[in-house]
């Protein structure tokens, strides 16, 4: 494979900051603009960028794009229509456009090894829509045109078509469950994924919190499901794809990965081997920021067997592509392909081991008593609180996370047992692994001096709740301290 071109090596905040003095010029010119319109806007901007530098941002999905990324997203390619692929557009005047698509696309194919890459998605659950529909396309639509003689869907007749709606319509699913770690887009039923098919799903091990692959492989065999979907949003744990494969060409199932929260691990090639699903899964759906640190948005890779149907994406289920935002993530993908990015994917894995490390030495505890990627799950249970209390105690406290469900968390998704963690941010900031244990130490800290609250009518309460006098601006303080060491866009200056 072919290297993006650029320097051979660079440091997280150079990649970040490449010339600060023309960057602060563009930003500044920028909000100056905006402000001659909406001074308000330009406020929010600018503030947003404060907060974030001030804060502790530990949500495992967020991270920091590079000045560059955030410029290719503010340009004329916003003002262009551009349905269709490469070279096939239903708009004309949109060879500018073609060039940012394929450039974006030729660097996720030799970024993840992949046969074919689609670039168009709006976001993560609008990849997981591309995928279910394409492979809804290659095993359900394909037959039934042969049925009924026809070389394209066009030419079927309403008869066809009332037997194709029935047959989309009984589709089976199986996907992680939420309270395991998996996504509302991987079969939870108030989504339209839960909508869509015939849903079941599969957890992890009660005393372990581990998959359990033979327990997958028998729903399998029990339910026959035509999708098996892996990844997930808050499985701190590998996923090793290859038996999962397995488990899928057992059942004649396609087998789709969402690697949207580790796909920065993927392209860093920190995960490999069985670990990488793209050599093993038909189908690789994926956001092009959290851990890959590009603009928001996402992106589907395939092999050949379903690159036809994900390249009618648009007007499948997707409205018109957004070619700035294409931009942007051709912009993402060459700076991940540049060697300096594998050191960061590494350090975001070590970063989060010191994590899990720091709070488990002060007691803590931790869903699968630790991590191997990205992120950290810590049940709050322990400390007596929901994660809803939890994680608004910690804000108070310039420490940012989300909170979310454990597995059979009895507090439900909304007010949840657990507390989110996630690296990749403070990594791109430039923390290491010592920072790591003190932010562990800032987390244990607010937690053990918090208590619920009380309601109204004197019952313990599940959101409400006391941090104990002085904590959290003696905990902001030295939150701040640790990051003045490691400044954000270091430079870049808005005054």
């Amino acid at each position: 494979m072919s290297r993006a071109p650029g320097p051979s090596r660079r440091s997280v905040q150079e990649a970040q900051m490449t010339h600060p003095n023309t960057e602060s010029t563009a930003f500044r010119s920028a909000l100056e603009v905006v402000r001659g319109v909406e001074p308000r806007v330009a406020d929010a901007i600018g503030a947003e960028l404060r907060d974030q530098r001030e804060s502790l941002k530990l949500i495992a999905s967020e991270n920091y794009a590079s000045p560059a990324v955030l410029l290719a997203m503010g340009n004329w390619l916003s003002d262009k229509y551009a349905e269709g692929t490469v070279g096939h557009r239903f708009y004309a005047g949109c060879r500018n456009v073609d060039t940012v698509e394929a450039l974006a696309a030729e660097h996720a194919r030799e970024l993840f090894g992949a046969r074919h890459a689609y670039v168009q998605p709006h976001s993560g659950i609008d990849a997981n829509l591309v995928a279910f529909w394409s492979i809804l396309a290659a095993r359900v639509e394909a037959p039934a045109l042969q049925r009924a003689g026809a070389r394209q869907v066009n030419d079927l007749t309403e008869a066809d078509w009332e037997e194709l709606r029935r047959a989309f319509g009984n589709q089976r699913l199986l996907g992680m469950s939420l309270d395991a770690g998996g996504h509302l887009t991987h079969g939870f039923r108030p989504n339209i994924s839960g909508k869509m098919f015939e849903q079941r799903s599969y957890g992890t091990d009660p005393e372990t919190g581990l998959l359990d692959y033979d327990a997958v492989r028998a729903t399998a065999r029990e339910f026959r499901p035509l999708v098996i979907i892996a990844g997930y949003s808050a499985y701190p744990r590998l996923i090793n794809f290859r038996l999962m494969r397995e488990i899928a060409d057992e059942v004649d199932a396609t087998l789709m990965v969402d690697m949207a929260h580790f796909a920065g691990l993927v392209a860093g090639k920190v995960l490999t081997g069985d670990f990488d699903p793209v050599p093993h899964a038909q189908i690789v759906t994926t956001t092009t920021h959290k851990s890959l640190r590009g603009p928001r948005g996402g992106m589907v890779l395939c092999d050949d067997s379903l690159a036809d149907q994900v390249d009618r994406g648009c007007p499948m289920v997707l409205g018109g592509p957004l070619p700035h935002v294409m931009a942007a993530k051709a912009v993402a993908l060459a700076e991940a392909r540049q060697p300096a990015f594998r050191d960061y994917a590494q350090r975001v894995v070590d970063n989060a081991r010191a994590l899990a490390e720091g709070l488990t030495r002060r007691g803590a505890r931790l869903v699968t008593g630790g991590t191997d990627n990205h992120l950290v799950l810590l049940d709050v249970s322990g400390y007596g609180l929901t994660g809803r209390q939890a994680e608004a105690a910690l804000l108070d406290a310039g420490i940012v996370t989300n909170r979310n469900a454990v597995p059979r968390d009895p507090n439900g998704a909304w007010y949840t047992s657990g507390v989110r963690l996630g690296t990749p941010a403070l990594t791109t900031r430039g923390l290491g692994t010592a920072e790591m244990d003190e932010v562990a130490a800032l987390i244990d800290g607010v937690l053990t001096r918090t208590a619920p609250g009380t309601t109204k009518s004197g019952k313990p309460s599940k959101a409400s709740y006391v941090v104990a006098e002085g904590v959290a601006k003696q905990t902001a303080d030295r939150a701040a301290e640790l990051l003045a060491g490691h400044p954000l866009y270091p430079g870049l200056d808005l005054a």
